[in-house]
């Protein structure tokens, strides 16, 4: 999905993100002494850097803050580039091959080879010829950052080679009087090359026989383990895994590094049982397990007293939430709890899974004003028998039913869901009955895909059905153009409302009447992206009114609310 207004605020300031009371936001958890230490002041004997890139989904988002508070309670400092980091990870995403693909490409540019040629390209770059003074042009220890050059935005300049790895002080160049001088490398320790998350899990070892030059695999499943895998290569190891999926554990941390300073992500749920026919995730996640609503709440209150005002409760089927403690707290009851704490002001959910979507979560959402007015609910296809094929536990009809239940609510709540075309065996009918859906749900918002063959699913046991991949592409372009014309027409029903926006995002632009203004961006709470003008400075994390003035498929238009 569109990912909102979420960056890591440190990373361009170079200062701490704090709330109006001069509270720390960007951890949270019960810290002991030695994480409570500043920025830059890691536990000594350790100080190492790393990099961590995302692909996928919320959770995974998540999933990286929490690894983030793994390693930086154990003294890490995390870094913006590949080429200052002595450990690289890759938290992956299977869910689809293309994501998946991009994981390969990415451990691809560690090949010994390319990493020489990139070596090569760079010493060349170094060469130079200067007059009068010794000046230099790369970054040492103690020294203040220079600004990046086009150099610096190429891919990573490291890698294995011969044993050693090349990062951004490996070349220590200067320009010299009367002379040109070559660049030589400063050999440094090898980089730890590691692949967390679902492709882990899905291809395990074979990782290592792909990419040699990996020395972490770890899935989900067994991120707990984390710190254990990060002492033995500390200690040396070589090639370390995590690949268990049979625990009843979820991943919880004493710290979680927050790269949004207003929107907290809490999972409640990890795995899946529900086993639907096209989905690696219950193998790549393992099954269903679920935190206690004890440690839920307390989290909550710890977000709230760090200053923010916004949650959002994950989990691949959030809505399958069973409290295994002895209070044994229904979905909807934990809603209202978190919704109930002081200092939140808006609680949103996802992704919900239809069969366990009942009358009580709707419910609650009209109830308590903060618990926020939209529900996804994914139904993948319009064909009740396609559906029996994908293994999705309910019909086309009680589908419907559990969108009657929301569309019949007292406040007004937005659905969006996702479609999957071109599954194995699909008709032109099928999919006439997608289409129609459409009609009969009204979307607020669809994520359509091409149906993508998974390992290790039992959709692949039906490749004799499979739709081509024409065939598949002008389905999705029609459903998509379908859900537009929804959009746009739903969209332009709010048009002349006043809606609250959480602000999220700033950019500035002419007025036409010449005047510059500034142009922000956020959320309502019903999940609609609005973009509107404000002719005074608002503050990112506020909240305010803003009418609506206009309306494109994907987002709405508009202006600060005179009275606000």
């Amino acid at each position: 999905m569109g990912k909102a207004f979420d960056i890591g605020l440190e990373a361009l300031t170079g200062v701490r993100v704090s709330n109006r009371a001069g509270v720390d936001r960007a951890t949270t958890g019960d810290l002991s002494d030695a994480e409570k230490r500043p920025v830059g002041h890691p536990p000594e004997g350790n100080g190492q850097t790393f990099y961590l890139e995302t692909f996928g989904c919320q959770m995974n988002e998540h999933d990286s803050e929490k690894v983030a508070g793994v390693l930086l309670a154990r003294g890490y400092r995390q870094v913006e580039s590949v080429e200052a980091a002595d450990v690289v990870l890759y938290n992956t995403c299977s869910i689809r091959e293309k994501a998946a693909q991009k994981v390969f490409s990415r451990l691809g540019e560690w090949r010994p080879e390319v990493v020489r040629a990139r070596v090569e390209e760079a010493a060349q770059h170094t060469r130079f010829s200067e007059a009068e003074t010794q000046i230099p042009f790369s970054k040492t220890e103690g020294e203040a950052p220079r600004a990046p050059s086009k150099q610096d935005q190429q891919p990573a300049m490291g890698g294995p080679m011969n044993g050693h790895a090349i990062s951004d002080s490996a070349y220590q160049g200067t320009k010299t009087a009367g002379r040109t001088e070559v660049a030589r490398p400063a050999v440094r320790r090898e980089k730890v090359i590691g692949v967390l998350g679902c492709v882990a899990q899905q291809e395990g070892e074979k990782i290592f026989a792909r990419a040699p030059w990996v020395s972490l695999v770890c899935g989900s499943a067994s991120y707990r383990r984390l710190p254990e895998l990060i002492r033995e290569l500390e200690r040396g190891n070589r090639r370390v895994t995590g690949l268990d999926t049979d625990t009843d554990e979820t991943f919880e941390t004493e710290i979680t590094r927050r790269d949004n300073p207003w929107r907290a992500y809490l999972t409640i749920i990890e795995g899946c049982d529900k086993a639907c026919s096209y989905c690696v995730v219950p193998f790549t996640r393992g099954p269903e397990r679920s935190r206690t609503s004890a440690a839920i709440l307390e989290e909550v209150r710890q977000l709230a007293d760090a200053g923010y005002t916004e949650v959002q409760l994950l989990g691949q089927t959030v809505n399958s939430y069973k409290d295994p403690s002895a209070r044994k707290m229904r979905f909807s009851e934990l809603l209202v709890g978190v919704a109930e704490v002081p200092g939140i002001r808006r609680v949103r959910f996802t992704t919900s899974h239809p069969r366990d979507f009942g009358k009580d979560i709707v419910e609650a959402i009209e109830a308590v004003p903060a618990i926020c007015e939209h529900v996804h609910l994914p139904v993948q296809s319009g064909s009740t028998r396609v559906l029996r094929v994908m293994a999705r536990t309910y019909s086309r009809e009680e589908y419907l039913e559990k969108i009657a239940l929301i569309r019949g609510a007292k406040r007004a709540i937005s659905v969006t869901t996702d479609l999957i075309v071109g599954f194995p065996g699909e008709t032109e009918n099928d999919f006439g009955e997608t289409l129609s859906l459409l009609d009969a749900v009204q979307y607020d918002g669809a994520f359509c895909f091409k149906y993508s063959p998974r390992p290790n699913t039992p959709s692949l046991k039906m490749e004799e059905d499979a739709i081509p991949e024409e065939e598949k592409a002008r389905r999705l372009a029609v459903l998509i153009e379908k859900q537009r014309e929804i959009q746009r027409a739903r969209n332009e029903k709010l048009v002349g409302e006043t809606l609250e926006v959480l602000v999220e995002g700033k950019s500035k632009k002419l007025h036409p009447a010449g005047i510059r203004v500034s142009q922000w961006s956020g959320h309502t709470s019903s999940n609609k992206v609005m973009n509107f003008t404000s002719r005074r400075e608002e503050s990112l994390g506020d909240y305010v009114r803003v009418k609506v003035t206009g309306v494109t498929p994907n987002s709405l238009i508009g202006e600060v609310a005179s009275d606000d």
